[in-house]
């Protein structure tokens, strides 16, 4: 009888330290979360309070519009969470943004896997997006280039490519925009060296144009 009056006396003391214990912790996970939040928000307001980015997506936003009602397309490149980016942005365009309207000629470079992996394969990983670009890339269409650091290899060659089919190159980039500088008409560049914040702005900006596209080429719709 007292050996099971200890064993619920444990159990309870066991209880009431792990309450206590997670109770710590998500107290300590709130203010965590709270710090990235307002870091996020931060980087934001330093978009909002840059005018000169602000100017360079009004002209990326024109430029792409432009290219559209000249009947050209807009192509996207960018690793990993970039080629997410690159994708959403494309789908965005391509399927729809806030309207029911005719689809935009836009497309990710990476999408075909096949291909992706064929051209690693047999010429390196550095060529397969400007090996992509030199395949459907016209005088006169767009290419956008994503990468936080600016040095993505496959992404600086794409753009030397494009650049030299007389495609116009546009860049999402972060930190000093690294070797994508050379390379892009019009570089947006996110003020920060945190990645996870420049991959966040980037898809913000990403919509922003969208939507301007949208509003400016179906204004009825």
């Amino acid at each position: 009888m007292i050996g099971r009056k200890l064993v619920v006396k444990l159990k309870r003391h066991t209880q009431h330290c792990n309450n206590s214990y997670f109770s710590q912790k998500s107290k300590k996970m709130i203010v965590r979360i709270n710090k990235y939040l307002k870091s996020a928000v931060i980087n934001y307001e330093s978009i909002f309070k840059d005018i000169i980015l602000q100017e360079q997506i009004k002209e990326s936003a024109i430029k792409i519009i432009e290219a559209f009602r000249e009947d050209k397309k807009i192509l996207l490149c960018g690793n990993g969470g970039s080629a997410s980016d690159a994708q959403h942005i494309a789908a965005e365009l391509s399927g729809r943004f806030y309207f029911d309207r005719p689809p935009l000629y836009a497309e990710a470079l990476h999408v075909n896997s096949s291909f992706m992996t064929a051209v690693a394969n047999d010429y390196g990983q550095d060529s397969t997006y400007s090996r992509m670009v030199e395949a459907s890339g016209r005088y006169g269409d767009v290419l956008i280039g994503i990468s936080t650091s600016g040095n993505s290899s496959n992404v600086v060659k794409a753009l030397q490519k494009a650049k030299e089919i007389g495609m116009f190159t546009i860049g999402f980039l972060g930190k000093d925009g690294g070797k994508m500088n050379d390379f892009c008409d019009i570089k947006i560049c996110v003020p920060s060296i945190d990645t996870p914040r420049i991959q966040e702005a980037h898809i913000l900006i990403g919509h922003v144009i969208c939507q301007l596209v949208e509003e400016e080429i179906f204004p009825d719709a």
